[in-house]
């Protein structure tokens, strides 16, 4: 039982840990995005370039915010699987708290390759 709790944890954590890579690369990989689009802005283009363009960095915006709020959430769970006290049972709370964030993180991929499909789209017709 101990053993199988142990290795429950350490899934978890290896979970955690490649969502966190995943994260900071997309948030960095948005930060490339967002200097792609202020190029594009700085042609002078007009507005059929201008109105995508203002949406995208909107978008860009709420994925970061997203992106750190997924932060934080990881963040806390590591404490959380580290303080762990293995006489107890299984924590549900824990178990439940995976689930959602795993949900989340699920979204959360699905929603960046749409809007980084979306933009690359852009680019190849702007840039």
């Amino acid at each position: 039982h101990m053993q199988t709790k142990v290795l429950y944890l350490s899934d978890l954590k290896f979970n955690l840990e490649t969502w966190k890579r995943e994260l900071r690369f997309h948030f960095n990989e948005m930060d490339t995005f967002e200097e792609k689009l202020e190029e594009i802005a700085s042609r002078e283009f007009g507005q059929k370039a201008l109105k995508p363009l203002e949406i995208f960095q909107n978008r860009i915006m709420i994925e970061k915010d997203a992106i750190s709020k997924l932060l934080h959430r990881i963040r806390n769970k590591m404490i959380n699987i580290n303080r762990v006290n293995f006489d107890e049972s299984i924590d549900g709370r824990l178990q439940n708290e995976q689930h959602t964030l795993r949900e989340d993180m699920k979204n959360y991929i699905k929603l960046h390759y749409e809007l980084k499909e979306e933009m690359m789209d852009y680019f190849l017709e702007w840039l």
